[in-house]
């Protein structure tokens, strides 16, 4: 087995995940095998406690494994099913190492950070290597590290009008991490082991030069703390120059062929061609003595996504309607599966973020101005072309009531809508409260004492224990209708296996009533008790899902539902409907000829051509 270790030095949000996941597509495209893991220090035990304001979307994983939403990063890019154990936190080895120690397993010595704890973190990462996350028996051949955190930040306080210089060796919380990865560097030798150290080189607008300093003390500290770095990855608005690369090659040590500029692009799937372009493939083939068993890197497929991607310019509007609409990140797996399926219908992908707690009634009253540019985003982002509202997944009652105002002005103007998880249970409150006349009408969530509970805590689920205590990981859902849109979306199967995180469901008893009031229920789980897909058999698309099939969509491979929103929302839902899955199972529609999609029609708004809906904006 093969180790490349991925580090960041000076400031956090380099992009160390986009790096690893591309310094793992291009020894893919080399012909090997390679899995992922990702190492995050905090003392959780995993990500599923934590706000989405604390460290972004949580990722969830096929086994149940609530993770950093790095690993979601790792799954596009190398097209692979991680395991929870392929995200190591500092609770998790605490937790093994405790475990071990209660039952005696250290035959009463003390427990201690080095050698115990570091011993862990090695046994950890060689364990999970070995695990096949590719759908093929064996191990891969080479394992991508990630370790979290900022390491060598150069920081500068003032003491006495003396303005001193010190060098943070990085989060403190890191540390046994680092050790034991510098233990493990040596354990398992030279040409075992690489390190890719991805750094910052500002330009300094006074100057207009690249400076290399904090580079340099960052790779300082990195050698302080026992890793050697073989490879620099230079973050930058701009290539660098050879003279730039020179200097930093005499201060860090590091050749000036292992020196490679991530400068900024356009779109992240350039950085695997950027890495091929400086031939990073060949600097980690040699250093991993792989050049006899690797081929030249083939990414002919990226290249033409990446172009593809570069000169869509007909755009397709969402309006995003969610709680956590400052912070995209909250939502990347969802923007990420939006931007495969408009990119597979030829669309530019434009988001309009919609907070939904703006669109309630209260916001009027104590925030006026809000409240009007909130609607008048929703109303006038559908105005401007053929788009659709998602209301993605999420917890507590803050913005609900602006998200079934949402669901309710999507389905009474025929406006396609996707709900995922809540957003699908609050379109069934919203059925039932409009369609139904249960004005009452709830889930247990927001209102536990409710007379008309259409939503309802699991009878599974723990009300004590938030952490893992949800239905979570990768569950079949089976169509009960084959002629609704979305098994023809998934291709006509007769089930689906999509990944879960939720703890309240429809309620199963009555089920009966709205079918009986129009809305259709055509997806359930193997008992026929839980329902998992909605839909409005005589709107254009209104669907509902209670997984989350964005964790499972793919550059070039979208999941079928955002296809089918993308597609709805750009009047190109027909053709799909009528695709044929290909060899790879993925459904080709007939507006595709050689590669090339046939001039799409007139941009219509519910019948509005886009120069009638821009008047109707301009008069409103």
């Amino acid at each position: 087995m093969k180790y490349v270790l991925v580090t960041g030095g000076v400031v956090s949000g380099l992009g160390k995940g986009v790096t690893a996941s591309s310094i793992g597509v291009i020894l893919k495209a080399c012909g090997l095998r390679v899995t992922s893991i990702k190492i995050d220090p905090y003392l959780n035990t995993d990500a599923g406690t934590m706000s989405p304001f604390e460290h972004g979307e949580v990722f969830v994983l096929d086994d149940g494994g609530e993770v950093d939403l790095d690993l979601g990063n790792y799954e596009r890019f190398l097209d692979i099913r991680l395991t929870r154990d392929n995200n190591i936190t500092t609770g998790k080895i605490y937790q093994s190492v405790i475990d071990r120690e209660r039952r005696g397993d250290y035959l009463g010595k003390t427990v201690q950070v080095v050698p115990h704890i570091t011993d862990a973190i090695q046994e950890w990462i060689e364990r999970v290597a070995m695990i096949p996350v590719d759908g093929k028996e064996g191990p891969a051949d080479v394992c991508v590290i990630e370790l979290g955190g900022t390491i060598g930040k150069c920081c500068h306080f003032v003491f006495h009008d003396i303005d001193s210089g010190i060098l943070d060796a990085g989060d403190i919380e890191s540390m046994p991490f680092i050790e034991a990865l510098g233990q493990f560097s040596c354990r398992v030798g030279p040409g075992n082991f690489c390190l890719v150290h991805v750094s910052l080189v500002p330009v300094l607008k006074a100057v207009g030069e690249p400076k290399t300093k904090p580079t340099q003390h960052s790779v300082r500290g990195l050698r302080g703390l026992g890793l050697i770095p073989n490879l620099l990855a230079c973050r930058s608005d701009k290539p660098l120059d050879v003279n730039v690369k020179e200097k930093l090659s005499q201060f860090c040590h590091v050749p000036v062929a292992n020196i490679i500029t991530l400068h900024d692009v356009t779109n992240i799937w350039h950085i695997p061609l950027l890495l091929r372009e400086q031939k990073a493939h060949e600097s980690l083939l040699k250093l991993l003595n792989l050049r006899g068993c690797a081929k030249e890197p083939m990414l002919g497929e990226w290249m033409g996504r990446a172009k593809l991607c570069d000169t869509l310019h007909d755009p397709v509007r969402i309006a995003m309607v969610g709680k956590y609409t400052g912070l995209p990140d909250s939502y990347l797996s969802v923007l990420k599966a939006l931007l495969h399926a408009s990119v597979v219908c030829r669309k530019k992908l434009v988001i309009d973020w919609v907070p939904s707690s703006d669109l309630e009634e209260t916001t009027a009253k104590e925030a006026p101005d809000a409240y009007r540019a909130a609607w008048m985003l929703l109303k006038v982002s559908l105005l401007l072309g053929a788009d659709g509202i998602l209301v993605p997944g999420g917890f507590g009652d803050r913005g609900v009531q602006g998200k079934i105002l949402a669901a309710k002005y999507a389905r009474e103007n025929n406006v396609p809508y996707l709900g995922i998880c809540l957003g699908m249970q609050i379109s069934v409150i919203e059925f039932a409260r409009s369609v139904m006349n249960m004005k009452e009408a709830n889930s247990t969530e927001f209102d536990p004492v409710t007379t008309s509970p259409v939503v309802i805590f699991m009878p599974e689920g723990s009300k004590t224990h938030m952490g893992g205590t949800m239905r979570l990981g990768l569950r079949r859902t089976y169509f009960e209708v084959a002629d609704c849109k979305s098994a023809k979306l998934y291709g006509n199967v007769r089930f689906v296996d999509e990944r879960h995180r939720h703890r309240y469901e429809v309620n199963p008893t009555m089920v009966a009533e709205f079918e009986k009031a129009g809305l259709a229920f055509v997806g359930k789980d193997e008992t026929g008790r839980r329902m998992e897909i909605i839909e409005l058999p005589a709107h254009p698309y209104f669907v509902g899902v209670q997984f989350h099939p964005e964790f499972k969509s793919r550059p070039g491979k979208p999941s079928a539902v955002f296809l089918g929103l993308i597609a709805a929302s750009c009047r190109q839902l027909d053709s799909w409907l009528q695709a044929r899955p290909s060899s790879n199972g993925f459904l080709t529609p007939k507006i595709y000829q050689n590669g090339s999609l046939k001039k799409s029609p007139k941009s219509l708004v519910n019948g509005k051509s886009i120069q009638a809906a821009t008047a109707c904006m301009s008069n409103a």
